[in-house]
């Protein structure tokens, strides 16, 4: 990332950059995860909230669905993901997700909150939630 750039931080939306909020929430899904003897083999329910900082040149022309970031095609590579098998750590899961939202050129933040929801019997749930700029991918290179 050159010194002329700037980092975009997560914005519900921004007309000033035509910065716009797409949205995923409660989706709830039953995942193979865990690294317990007890977790394996089976399934266990979770809940995924994701927000993308999207940035598409404002308003859609035409009102044409490939113009913008589609939310059904992002919960289907979510459930893509999850259905493709065993996952250790929701923190594995979450990175996996938000990369997976990253590679669409538009989206430059994606944050993640993977929740377990069946994990400890006196919580309502516990998990995580990252935050990952396409910044850091860009500068990478």
């Amino acid at each position: 990332m050159s010194q002329s750039e700037t980092v975009i931080p997560l914005k519900i939306a921004n007309a000033a950059q035509a910065v716009r909020h797409v949205f995923i929430r409660d989706l709830l899904l039953d995942a193979h995860i865990g690294v317990f003897r007890h977790e394996e083999g089976r399934t266990q329910p979770i809940r995924i909230n994701i927000d993308l900082t999207v940035t598409d040149g404002g308003a859609p022309q035409g009102d044409q669905l490939e113009q913008v970031v589609d939310y059904h095609e992002v919960v289907q590579t979510v459930r893509e993901i999850v259905d493709s098998g065993h996952v250790r750590l929701v923190e594995t899961l979450a990175e996996l997700v938000a990369a997976r939202c990253l590679e669409d050129e538009r989206v430059q933040v994606a944050r993640v909150r993977i929740e377990k929801l069946a994990a400890i019997a006196s919580a309502a749930s516990v998990g995580v939630e990252i935050e990952r700029l396409r910044a850091n991918l860009d500068s990478s290179e």
